[in-house]
C-alpha cells in the first residue's frame, strides 16, 4: 500500500506538526506534500529521511512571517497536488490541507485537528478586531465555500477530540471516528519531584482567541504571580497590558528542559481558552499539577473536577478571579486519575490506533 502524507504548512513547531511526525513513524516510506516549508523544516525532513514535497507556494516572498496573508493560495496549492501513484493520502488538516482532490481508486483519510477557526468562528477569532473582521468578510465567505466542498471529497475523517468532531458534524454534515493526540513531553521530572512555588503557569501560543489577557488581568488584580510561556501575534498587546507589573512573567519559546522546570515548580496550570484538545492539560497531568480551565472544549474531556483541576465559567477575569481566590494547591493529589489521563494520551496509543483505522479501509 502505496501512503502519502500531507499538511496545511511546515512553519511552525506544535502539536499539529508533532502529529505528522508521528504519522510518519507509522508509513516511513510516506513522501510528506505541504504548501511550503521553513528552511528549519526543510533541514529536519531532510535528517529525518522525510521526502518533503512543496508547492508554488515556496516561491512566495517573506513566507515564514507572511503565511498567514497567503490564505487565498493555499486552496489552489493543495488542488495543485497529484496523488495518482498513492492508495491512501492521510492528510493533517486544520485549514486547507484536506482541500487536496484524489481519484475514486485512491482513498483520503483526514486527520482534523478542527475546521478553521478563521472562517466558521471569524468572531472568536478576531476578537474585538471589528474593521479587520468586515474587511476580510467576502474572503470568509468563499473560505466557507471551498472548505464545505473540498471536506465532501475526503473519504475518512478522524477528529483529535469530541469538540471538533461536532463541527465537523454540523459545519461538513460528516461522521468521524476519533483518534486523541498525545503528549511528548519525554523528559522526566526528578524522582522526589519539585515542592509548588508561587506561581500559576499559562503555555500556549499567544493568539487574540486564546485570551490570555483573562489571566494577566486576574493574576494583576490578585497579586498572584503568573508565568506565560510562548509567543504570537497577541504577544505585544499582552505584554502592554502587564507592564510594570512585578507578578506577570512572559518567558517566550523555552526547550524542553525549561518546561519541565516550569511545569515541576508551578502551583498549576491555567487553560484560558476553548481547546480543540489541549494538549498541556496532558502535560500538566504527567507532573501531577492541577489545571484551571475555561469550562469548554477539550478540556471537558482531560481534567476531573476536584481531582485534577477546576473549571470557570463565564470565559472573564472576574469568573477566574473567583476560582483564584479559592484554590489550595494541596487539595489536589489525585495521582491515579492523573496517571490515567497520561497513559490514554501516549505516542503509541496514537499510531496504533490510527493504524488499525486504516488498515480496516483496506482490510489488511
Amino acid at each position: 500500500m502505496k501512503v502519502a502524507l500531507v499538511h496545511d504548512d511546515l512553519i511552525q513547531e506544535g502539536g499539529a506538526e508533532k502529529l505528522v511526525l508521528a504519522m510518519h513513524e507509522i508509513w516511513p516510506k510516506a513522501p510528506l506534500y505541504t504548501s511550503f516549508a521553513s528552511n528549519e523544516w526543510v533541514k529536519k525532513c531532510r535528517e529525518q529521511g522525510i521526502t518533503l514535497q512543496t508547492s508554488f507556494m515556496r516561491w512566495l516572498p517573506f513566507k515564514k512571517h507572511l503565511y498567514k496573508f497567503y490564505f487565498l493560495f493555499y486552496p489552489l496549492a493543495f488542488e495543485s497536488f497529484n496523488f495518482n501513484q498513492f492508495d491512501l493520502v492521510v492528510s493533517s488538516s486544520a485549514r486547507f490541507a484536506h482541500g487536496i482532490i484524489t481519484k475514486p481508486i485512491t482513498k483520503h483519510l483526514c486527520y482534523m485537528n478542527s475546521p478553521a477557526r478563521m472562517w466558521w468562528d471569524p468572531v472568536a477569532y478576531f476578537g474585538p478586531r471589528l474593521p479587520l473582521r468586515l474587511f476580510l468578510a467576502p474572503f470568509l465567505s468563499f473560505l466557507r465555500l471551498w472548505d464545505y466542498t473540498a471536506a465532501q471529497r475526503v473519504d475518512y475523517f478522524v477528529a483529535n477530540s469530541k469538540a471538533p468532531q461536532s463541527r465537523i458534524k454540523k459545519y461538513y454534515g460528516r461522521e468521524s471516528e476519533i483518534v486523541y493526540p498525545f503528549s511528548d513531553l519525554t523528559i522526566k521530572k526528578s524522582s522526589g519531584g519539585s515542592k509548588n512555588t508561587n506561581y500559576f503557569l499559562i503555555v500556549t501560543r499567544l493568539s487574540p482567541w486564546k485570551r490570555v489577557d483573562i489571566a494577566v488581568a486576574a493574576c494583576q488584580e490578585m497579586g498572584r504571580d503568573l508565568v506565560v510561556v510562548g509567543w504570537g501575534p497577541d504577544s505585544p498587546r499582552l505584554k502592554r497590558l502587564a507592564a510594570g507589573s512585578k507578578h506577570i512573567r512572559f518567558l517566550g519559546k523555552v526547550n524542553d528542559e525549561e518546561l519541565v522546570a516550569l511545569y515541576s515548580g508551578c502551583q498549576a496550570v491555567i487553560i484560558t481558552q476553548e481547546e480543540d484538545f489541549g494538549i498541556v492539560a496532558v502535560e500538566a497531568a504527567s507532573f501531577h499539577k492541577p489545571v484551571l480551565a475555561y469550562k469548554a472544549g477539550g478540556s471537558l474531556e482531560l481534567i476531573k473536577e476536584g481531582s485534577t483541576g477546576e473549571f470557570f465559567y463565564p470565559q472573564t477575569a472576574t469568573a477566574l478571579k473567583r476560582l483564584l481566590a479559592n484554590f489550595q494547591a494541596d487539595n489536589y493529589c489525585g495521582g491515579e486519575d492523573y496517571d490515567r489521563v497520561v497513559a490514554k494520551f501516549s505516542k503509541e496509543v496514537f499510531k496504533t490506533s490510527l493504524e488499525s483505522i486504516t488498515n480496516n479501509i483496506y482490510d489488511v
